[in-house]
C-alpha cells in the first residue's frame, strides 16, 4: 500500500489535524522550501495515518503571485515524491465560472488550461526524474476520479467534474476575463494546482484534484470578490472535504499508484 500525498489549499488545512500519530514539520525547517505567505495556508508538512495508509500532507503551498518561480511552486510535489508518495491529492479554492456550481460545492478537476505563462519543467531536464516531454493526456487520473465519486457516494455526496483554468493572480479576474475563460472551456478558475500537476505527472505520480467552489467568478453575481469569503466557505465545507478525503485516500492507496511513462492515457 503506497504513501499518498495531499496538498491543502486556502482555508482547507483542518484535514491534517485529524491524522493518527501525526508529526508536524514547519516548512522553514526543510532546506530549500519556499515559505507560503498566503492567508489561510499553515506552512507545514504533516505526516500521519488514515487507517493503515501513510499520508504526507502539505498544509499550505507556494504561489506565483508570492514572487516564486514555477519551479519553486512545484518544490512540495518533488518533496512528496522524495519521501515516497506515488500519488497525490491536490485541493484548492476556486471561483466558479460554470453557473451549475454553487459556493460550497466540491468539484473534481478533469483537465486544466494553463494560463500562467510558465511551466515548472522549463530549463534543463533531469531524465532520472522524468521525460523531457511528459504526456498530459490523463493529467488528472480518470481512475482516481472514479474512486473519488465512489467514495463520495458512500456517504451521499455527489461530485461533479470540471476544467480548471490557472491564472497568475493575485488580483481576481475581471468580468471580461471570466467571459473569455468560459468561451475557451473553463468551468473553474484559480491561482494554483497546475504547476503541481505538471510536476507530479513528470515524476510518474498519479493526480486527483478537488476544487472547493468558494465564490462565483467575477461578473456572474452583482457583488465584489473578497478573500474573506474564500476562507469562510472553506471553513463551511471543511467537514465534507475531510470526510471525502478520509474515504477516498485509503482507496487510492490500495489501487496501485505509479503511472510512470504509462501509454494508457484516457482521451
Amino acid at each position: 500500500m503506497g504513501k499518498v500525498g495531499v496538498v491543502l489549499g486556502s482555508g482547507l488545512g483542518a484535514f491534517a489535524e485529524g491524522l493518527r500519530g501525526r508529526v508536524e514539520t514547519p516548512y522553514s525547517q526543510i532546506e530549500g522550501w519556499p515559505v507560503s505567505t498566503a492567508t489561510g495556508h499553515a506552512g507545514k508538512l504533516v505526516t500521519g495515518l488514515i487507517g493503515e495508509t501513510e499520508v504526507i500532507v502539505l498544509a499550505g503551498r507556494a504561489h506565483l503571485y508570492e514572487g516564486y518561480t514555477a519551479h519553486q511552486t512545484a518544490f512540495g510535489i518533488r518533496e512528496l515524491h522524495r519521501r515516497g508518495a506515488k500519488s497525490v491529492v491536490l485541493t484548492n479554492a476556486a471561483g466558479a465560472i460554470n453557473v451549475k456550481y454553487s459556493p460550497g460545492d466540491l468539484v473534481l478537476i478533469s483537465d486544466h488550461i494553463n494560463l500562467l505563462g510558465v511551466n515548472p519543467l522549463s530549463g534543463p531536464n533531469d531524465e532520472s526524474l522524468g521525460p523531457r516531454f511528459p504526456d498530459l493526456s490523463d493529467a488528472y487520473s480518470r481512475e482516481y476520479r472514479d474512486i473519488a465519486k465512489q467514495a463520495g457516494a458512500s456517504f451521499g455526496l455527489s461530485l461533479s467534474e470540471g476544467v480548471y483554468a490557472a491564472v497568475p493572480g493575485p488580483s481576481y479576474e475581471t468580468p471580461a476575463e471570466i467571459r473569455y475563460l468560459r468561451i475557451i472551456g473553463a468551468d473553474l478558475v484559480g491561482m494554483s494546482t497546475v504547476p503541481e500537476t505538471i510536476a507530479a505527472n513528470h515524476l510518474g505520480m498519479k493526480v486527483l484534484a478537488i476544487s472547493c467552489v468558494t465564490n462565483m467568478a467575477a461578473g456572474i453575481l452583482p457583488k465584489k470578490l473578497d478573500h474573506a469569503e474564500v476562507l469562510e466557505t472553506g471553513e463551511r465545507v471543511r467537514e465534507k472535504l475531510i470526510q471525502l478525503l478520509n474515504n477516498l485516500i485509503p482507496r487510492i492507496a490500495g489501487s496501485g499508484a505509479d503511472n510512470r511513462f504509462s501509454s494508457s492515457a484516457s482521451p
